[in-house]
């Protein structure tokens, strides 16, 4: 389905312009094996948000099928949707959510917005209790779990602003998954929230460090599943409609599927 494949593990450390080591991204094609790339030259040793984010918007503006996986969430638990009286619409989610919390800004942290000191967030809050459906099918913690070892929290809050920026950069040709469909047309690239703890004891360290490992392990996966033909099948998650639904709005982690245990 795809010519190249790109995994990424994401950060929301300190701000969207500071050179952050937990921010790594792998890249390879169908041969592979994945190859770290390192951040455009400049006096930051390693990359930024801001960077990652143009740098993949172009990346997937290109005319080459590519999968690209980014280890944060997409969206929020239909609860946070019903609480603050949105629309089921996930593009519409994105653009609210940028208005109320402003993470993209120069000199922003997350703990900015949420400690009342710059945006809106606290008009757009969440309970830790509060888990999409996936992270109850992948034991996995929420995305308004702050503050606690493995949370995915804060890399979300800080990411979200950058999906909207690559899904204005690329436009129509770029297939969100699956807010913008289960099923991927042909040449056309796409990008998904990916779990690399799912697959990062699969592949031989060979001196990576966890970050770099979780990032590796992404791509591989996701190109290993091209070539032999299974992706097809974790595109097509067995849900239920209530489930699907749901996914439909929260977003889902490439890699999950089955029954609900």
């Amino acid at each position: 389905m795809f010519e190249r494949y790109v995994g990424v593990d994401y950060s929301g450390a300190e701000t969207p312009d500071s050179s952050l080591k937990g921010l790594r991204v792998y890249l390879s094609d169908r041969e592979g094996p994945p190859k770290e790339i390192p951040p455009p030259p400049s006096p930051r040793k390693y990359w930024t948000r801001r960077g990652l984010g143009v740098w993949l918007g172009d990346l997937l503006a290109e005319d080459v099928p590519t999968l690209a996986g980014l280890d944060h969430g997409f969206s929020f638990p239909v609860r946070y949707f019903l609480e603050h009286k949105l629309p089921w619409d996930w593009p519409a989610f994105l653009e609210d959510f940028v208005l109320h919390w402003p993470t993209a800004a120069p000199h922003t942290y997350v703990d900015f917005v949420r400690d009342g000191f710059t945006g809106f967030g606290s008009a757009r809050t969440g309970d830790r209790k509060w888990r999409r459906v996936v992270e109850e099918y992948a034991k996995a913690k929420s995305v308004f779990h702050f503050d606690v070892q493995g949370s995915v929290a804060k890399s979300t809050h800080a990411g979200l602003p950058w999906l909207l920026h690559i899904r204005s950069r690329v436009g129509p040709r770029l297939r969100f998954w699956p807010f913008d469909g289960w099923q991927i047309p042909r040449r056309r690239s796409a990008i998904a929230e990916v779990y690399p703890s799912l697959w990062m004891k699969q592949f031989p360290r060979e001196g990576r460090d966890d970050d770099q490992q979780a990032a590796y392990a992404a791509c591989e996966w996701m190109r290993r599943a091209d070539v032999d033909g299974t992706l097809v099948d974790y595109l097509e998650p067995e849900l239920s409609v209530r489930d699907r639904k749901a996914a439909e709005v929260e977003g889902w982690i490439l890699g999950i599927t089955g029954p609900r245990p």
